[in-house]
């Protein structure tokens, strides 16, 4: 065991965890783990605001009894102090990087414990663009702030064992001997709280091999083999061998495992035929970059995002999409996993639904949605029935078949007006792109990845699209200066920055005049 002078006086832990997270239990162990084993201790909590806008932090400080005078008892304070934690546990990776930001560790003191999963904030995954905070920044951060950090998926190991977080998290902090206890004295904490005792002891001894790991990595010599990429063909499922076979000729090799996955994707979204249409499309690009002058590189860029976003444009999200992906049995018992459901147990599922007239139309065939759009009447007749949401519990067999019957509308998808239209813009989208390979490919390209504007329905998409008409708007002014790709990459970011547009807007003000 360490027998740091930490151990000769008050030892200090915060623990930040969310709700659910059996943090709670973590504090009541170890103050348990304390007072059986000749130390005075003590626990207080600060509740977060909300399970992913804060966390609680469980404070508890503990002291050695032989250390006290005899008739005195020891001053412990009732919450953290920036720079005085001994130890600090984190049951995710934002909720370190939030104990990062009050302070609490010290890099000549602090042994910080975290796992390195995520639970994506609210403001991650509404932001327009890819709003996931960057892991690899938080765990170099966390690294370079404490004496000691240890990390790893600790919320895997716990799924794994059929328990919570906190007790993987408490065998991690076993191992790293920084508390003046045994493994056995720890496990016997455990043990005395009678309560998911075999599940509990199965996450320490996980959570405690972890951070041997961590703590005592096994060097081993392994040879440096970059992996063989894998033809087109053993990438795809059997109804697309034939297709896979005759593109194998067209494409470099390093392409092929995102036009595999593009291929795969719209298969499944619609049919063979419509990746097939897919394909078509990859094969004028790859046409007119054989027929251009460009750096190896810059070629590969080109096709490997042209084929990415043209099959996430392709694959675009409708209603028959939504109702087909709740309506999924991979869903079903992706969701009885997450909640753990036993064989005894019943599950409901319920979900939001509030169509608006505009996807409604877009789902008829082209002709009956335009005159539904256009026609006052048919507006007012239909609109009282989207005025409100509705919630559809797919675990019903109502419930169900209504999903599963829009579902089942995409054989008739090509007819529908949302199809129509989001292919005259893929056409337009494309046909550009095609065009300004000879002479502006680097425009090209950002061209391309200006697609990232375009996702989602409902206002959400018709926000994006307006975003994605201003860049193209942009384009003949762009065309003009030095610096295009940078500029319309800067645009790109400035329109993902925010849902009001307003850095966008400001953005564009900042171009000359055409």
């Amino acid at each position: 065991m360490n027998d740091s002078p930490q151990t000769q006086g008050i030892i200090s832990l915060a623990i930040l965890a969310m709700g659910g997270e059996g943090g709670g239990v973590l504090a009541d162990w170890l103050v348990d783990l304390a007072e059986h084993n000749g130390h005075w201790a003590q626990t207080t909590s600060v509740p977060g605001v909300a399970q992913r806008t804060g966390a609680t932090i469980y404070y508890i400080e503990m002291y050695p009894q032989a250390a006290s005078p005899t008739g005195q008892l020891p001053v412990m304070a009732l919450s953290p102090f920036p720079g005085e934690v001994d130890i600090v546990l984190a049951s995710e990776l934002m909720e370190a990087g939030r104990a990062l930001q009050r302070g609490l560790v010290d890099a000549h003191k602090t042994t910080f414990i975290a796992s390195s999963h995520r639970v994506y904030s609210m403001t991650e995954r509404t932001a327009m663009g890819d709003g996931r905070v960057d892991e690899a920044k938080l765990l170099a951060g966390a690294q370079a702030a404490a004496k000691l950090f240890i990390s790893a998926d600790f919320a895997q190991l716990a799924e794994q064992t059929g328990s919570l977080i906190a007790p993987a998290l408490y065998g991690a902090l076993a191992a790293s001997e920084r508390l003046p206890f045994s493994r056995a004295q720890f496990e016997a904490t455990i043990e005395r709280s009678g309560v998911g005792v075999k599940t509990s002891l199965k996450a320490f001894a996980a959570g405690f091999d972890a951070a041997m790991q961590v703590l005592h990595p096994q060097t081993t010599s392994v040879a440096d083999v970059t992996p063989l990429a894998l033809p087109l063909h053993r990438q795809v499922g059997p109804k697309l061998q034939a297709l896979a076979h005759s593109l194998e000729g067209t494409f470099a090799p390093s392409a092929h495992s995102v036009i595999a996955s593009g291929l795969t994707r719209l298969a499944d979204y619609q049919s063979v035929g419509y990746a097939t249409l897919y394909a078509g499309y990859l094969q004028d690009l790859a046409q007119a970059l054989a027929s251009a002058t460009l750096a190896p590189s810059l070629a590969e860029d080109l096709l490997r995002d042209g084929a990415r976003h043209l099959a996430l444009w392709m694959s675009y999200e409708d209603t028959v999409r939504v109702a087909d992906l709740k309506t999924r049995r991979s869903r079903f018992a992706r969701v009885s996993q997450e909640v753990n459901q036993s064989d005894k147990q019943l599950i409901d599922i319920h979900e939001f639904m509030h169509p608006r007239l505009e996807e409604i139309a877009d789902t008829l065939p082209a002709g009956l949605g335009r005159w539904l759009l256009a026609s006052k009447t048919a507006r007012a007749v239909v609109g009282r029935f989207t005025q409100k949401g509705r919630v559809v519990k797919t675990s019903s067999l109502r419930g169900f078949l209504l999903l599963y019957g829009v579902a089942s509308l995409r054989r008739i998808r090509p007819l529908s007006l949302r199809y129509e239209t989001e292919h005259q813009r893929i056409n337009v989208w494309w046909a550009q792109t095609l065009a300004l390979l000879p002479q502006h490919a680097d425009l090209a390209l950002e061209v391309l990845r200006a697609q990232q504007l375009v996702k989602g329905y409902g206002d959400t998409h018709a926000r994006g699209w307006r975003h994605f008409e201003k860049l193209m708007a942009a384009l003949p002014r762009l065309q003009k200066l030095p610096d295009a790709a940078n500029r319309l990459s800067a645009l790109r970011k400035a329109a993902l920055a925010d849902d009001s547009g307003q850095a966008l807007e400001q953005a564009l003000s900042q171009l000359a005049p055409a």
